[in-house]
């Protein structure tokens, strides 16, 4: 895993190697520098290692701002949120996070029409081949690009893309991505104990850690802070299993507001109570 100062390196070579204008190099430059001197004043502090996010009010944010008219892109809510996602990414791992989570697709929303559920589905596709452009800052990263949940409910070119990018980064050794997509937290876990009950064995029960050991999450440490914008305060199915000791968050701006104002804010409110978390966290350890 790399460094915050060699991630520094790698993203200042990609910039100058992909900025085409002068005076975007320099503008791009200058947010650059400023990034690091308040990530630098943030890391005095704990950082945390892994932040999940749930992306919420895209359409709320279209239909606010009058995006949802026949003429325009009825995907547009969604796109400026990929927008939010990737310099939301981008931010979080020039600031040493190790692993962003980020909740794309629940399984409930095929209940949608064919119609936007179709348009999610080609709209996704398209942003997983973005995001593992050979000239993306992902690439330049080594970012490795996990998707967790039932692919198969997928439409077939998405499932190809999303396997896609998995194959190829799988061997990265930078920050880690997981996608959430046609998931849900209960069949995740229902899918657990189903692969840990064909492992028994001759074993008489299935261990806790057998369960964990299937989960789609096996690896990964537990999410520091769970983020769900819109003001929103349910979790929605998301990551029920490995949220006990989670710091949950949940900022009022929809989802394509969502800065890097707001990503500093919720880390400076983690650290404020860190010290709280991990004397419960290892209290409740120590008493297994």
């Amino acid at each position: 895993m790399s460094t915050i100062s060699e991630r520094f390196s790698i993203l200042q070579s990609h910039l100058e190697k992909n900025c085409k204008s002068k005076i975007s190099k320099i503008s791009g430059y200058v947010g650059f520098i400023m990034r690091k001197l308040l990530f630098s004043v943030l890391s005095v502090g704990p950082i945390p290692a892994h932040v999940a996010i749930i992306m919420d009010g895209n359409r709320r944010f279209a239909k606010r701002h009058s995006l949802l008219q026949d003429s325009i892109d009825p995907a547009s809510g969604h796109r400026l949120g990929f927008r939010s996602l990737i310099s939301t990414i981008q931010y979080s791992f020039e600031m040493g996070v190790k692993c962003v989570t980020v909740y794309a697709f629940s399984i409930d929303n095929f209940k949608r029409s064919p119609q936007e559920v179709q348009l999610l589905m080609d709209l996704m596709r398209e942003k997983i081949e973005e995001m593992s452009a050979e000239d993306g800052v992902f690439k330049a990263l080594h970012v490795k690009i996990n998707f967790w949940g039932n692919l198969e409910l997928l439409t077939e070119p998405t499932r190809l893309s999303a396997k896609r990018a998995m194959d190829t980064t799988v061997h990265n050794k930078g920050p880690v991505l997981s996608v959430c997509v046609a998931y849900t937290s209960t069949n995740e876990i229902t899918c657990a104990i189903e692969a840990s009950v064909r492992d028994l064995k001759g074993k008489d029960q299935v261990q806790v850690s057998d369960l964990e050991r299937n989960l789609y999450s096996a690896g990964c440490v537990e999410p520091d802070i769970i983020i769900r914008t819109s003001g929103e305060t349910r979790l929605s199915n998301f990551l029920l299993w490995q949220s006990d000791f989670t710091h949950l968050q949940n900022p009022k701006p929809l989802w394509p507001e969502f800065s890097l104002r707001h990503l500093v804010w919720a880390v400076l409110e983690y650290q404020r109570v860190y010290a709280y978390l991990k004397n419960k966290k290892e209290g409740i350890e120590k008493n297994k």
